[in-house]
């Protein structure tokens, strides 16, 4: 039933998002396309843009790769965490706080060209369905972890992108050595929904055979190493 209702939800992605015309979509500074909402009322449902409120700080010349003007901070409890537009690996940091590197302002503009990559059409919206299948797969599978039809469950809710934004910068051929928040990077590479639903009912057809606990995936076709869990 889960298996169906996910698979019902994703045809019902692809009408939607065919219906919303041709790419790019516009980007507003508050939101884009939500599917499964009628365009009049974009402010719920599934992958509206949440963000944080930054301010802009005047600058003289430019910093880190941003134009001046351009910087921006999100101002936590503890303190100002600046955007940067220049990524930097450090091993050690005398400064209390290391800066977020971005490369998108708050309105999806590029803030660092010379490291921004555009994909084509095809790839992004492959990417955007991944997302919204991602979220529609935790969202059935939580309810029915809920109803106690499986015994855990775990959601990558607020970490979409990421999980399909690194599994598309891979090639099928890369090792993946997996924590239990990134199903995504399995659906990218092909994992089926029925192959989902086997592991976390632990049926006959589980690659694990019904040992590993639920949302413990692992595929030797797709080179995911199966989840583990150490407890101390």
């Amino acid at each position: 039933m889960a298996v169906w209702l996910a698979r019902r939800a994703v045809r019902r992605l692809a009408s939607e998002l065919r219906s919303h015309g041709p790419w790019p979509w516009p980007l507003s500074s508050s939101t884009v396309p939500v599917l499964g909402v009628p365009s009049g009322d974009q402010s719920r449902g599934f992958c509206s843009v949440r963000r944080f409120a930054g301010d802009s700080a005047a600058v003289e010349e430019p910093e880190n790769g941003l134009a001046a003007g351009d910087l921006q901070f999100v101002d936590f409890p503890g303190g100002k965490l600046s955007f940067v537009g220049e990524m930097n690996f450090l091993p050690e940091s005398q400064r209390e706080r290391i800066n977020c590197y971005r490369i998108l302002d708050d309105d999806g503009g590029t803030i660092y060209s010379s490291r921004f990559q555009e994909v084509s059409k095809e790839l992004a919206l492959k990417m955007y369905s991944n997302m919204v299948t991602l979220q529609i797969m935790d969202t059935i599978f939580y309810e029915a972890q809920r109803q106690g039809r499986i015994s855990f469950y775990l959601t990558s809710n607020g970490e979409e992108a990421i999980n399909i934004a690194s599994a598309a910068a891979l090639s099928a051929q890369d090792i993946v050595l997996p924590q239990y928040r990134e199903p995504g990077v399995l659906l990218w590479r092909g994992f089926t929904l029925q192959e989902f639903a086997n592991q976390l009912f632990g049926n006959k057809l589980d690659y694990g055979k019904g040992r590993q606990m639920p949302i413990h995936y692992g595929s030797n076709r797709l080179n995911y190493f199966t989840v583990s869990s150490p407890i101390a």
